[in-house]
């Protein structure tokens, strides 16, 4: 059996950087990068001031999770904010947490040392590209044809736990102050995703410590975006529209400058961050574990033709030398299995051997009820 620091979880094809390209005076997007076929967001419609309306209140529908109530003495401020995160986990996938805990500083911190690194010289940034047969470093991810459509955007992306899954050129080898602060932002957020995770196995109604269990020492990657401006912003997508394979996926905006779109009821709908609130979402890995009571949620990137757009997503699912599937508390006779078991590590190499699109991938893993009647 492979050791566990060489596994290659997949790789993805070397492009150009999106922001070398944007530094060009150029008045029409290369075809590679036009998607003129992109469903328009809720906000764009129309233009009629109820359709205006209608959006604003659409964006502050989105649940907000007050985390520092699940840590409450009062038993029913604690029961009443898990029930809102099981509500919001099922009906939504997309929440917003304040009252994280992790302080403003370093979130102050790590937003200023991801501008630095995507502001630094090209021949400085080139020490950090992909290389052959890799997707971790600064590209794109789920490029695998050379005739693929390409996000208008660039992404820097890192394993960060367990420390020993760590590149030695990557996140080792960046400048002091950004591995520093990024170090740190890895461990509290860490904490944050252990906990959340841990709070909705509570209100499955999961075993105690089953969650636990499954997610064993748990892995952390992180994805730090940049989207340039486009002279033609509604002919690209900056990420295309996508769930993510992991289990939770917590996001912090970096600057003023909006984009995250999700689709709820068919309808692209707008998110707008609240001050000092991480922007979490449900990934496949938990749609998996909850057998399908909790469901990740189709989002996109938009991007704009004045502003740049930043943002750093950070990863945490399961050990990757465990297995995924329907957690056993959560199949009854009632409540057969809707997924197949899979070893971690064979779920992310059939994840990167695709291109990322719409819940693809996790349609890949639903048990057929025809099948498993025949059997």
């Amino acid at each position: 059996m492979e050791g566990i620091s060489e596994i290659k979880l997949g790789s993805s094809l070397p492009v150009p950087l999106v922001q070398e390209l944007a530094k060009e005076i150029i008045n029409t997007v290369p075809q590679r990068y036009q998607r003129p076929d992109q469903d328009p967001p809720f906000n764009t419609i129309n233009n009629t001031s109820s359709s205006s309306s209608s959006s604003s209140s659409s964006q502050l529908l989105i649940p907000v999770i007050h985390f520092n109530n699940f840590l409450s003495s009062d038993k029913f401020l604690m029961e009443s904010e898990l029930q809102k995160l099981h509500l919001a986990s099922k009906d939504w996938g997309f929440f917003q947490l304040v009252d994280h805990g992790v302080s403003p500083l370093l979130v102050e911190d790590i937003k200023s040392r991801i501008k630095e690194f995507f502001d630094m010289p090209m021949e400085d940034k080139n020490k950090f590209r992909q290389q052959s047969g890799d997707v971790e470093g600064l590209g794109q991810a789920f490029v695998v044809s050379e005739e693929q459509k390409l996000d208008w955007a660039d992404m820097f992306y890192v394993v960060t736990q367990p420390n020993h899954l760590r590149k030695p050129h990557l996140l080792p080898n960046l400048p002091l102050p950004f591995r520093e602060t990024l170090e740190a932002y890895s461990t509290e957020l860490e904490k944050v995703a252990k906990k959340l995770l841990d709070f909705m196995g509570k209100a499955l109604g999961m075993e105690p410590n089953e969650m636990n269990k499954l997610l064993g020492e748990g892995w952390q990657s992180m994805r730090m975006n940049y989207y340039p401006p486009c002279p033609q912003p509604e002919l690209v997508i900056g990420l295309n529209p996508h769930s993510d394979p992991v289990g939770l996926t917590i996001l912090l905006q970096i600057n003023e400058m909006e984009g995250l779109q999700i689709k709820k009821d068919g309808i692209w709908i707008p998110v707008k961050p609240l001050p000092n609130a991480f922007i979490v979402n449900i990934g496949d890995m938990i749609e998996i574990i909850s057998n399908g009571i909790y469901r990740s949620i189709e989002h996109r990137a938009t991007v704009n033709k004045e502003k740049e757009r930043l943002s750093i997503a950070t990863f945490y699912g399961p050990s990757l030398h465990g297995d995924l599937g329907p957690t056993p508390s959560l199949v009854t006779p009632k409540t057969p299995a809707q997924f197949k078991r899979i070893h971690v590590t064979d779920y992310f190499r059939g994840v990167f051997a695709r291109e990322l699109r719409g819940k693809s991938y996790i349609d890949v893993m639903r048990i057929d009820p025809k099948e498993e009647g025949s059997a």
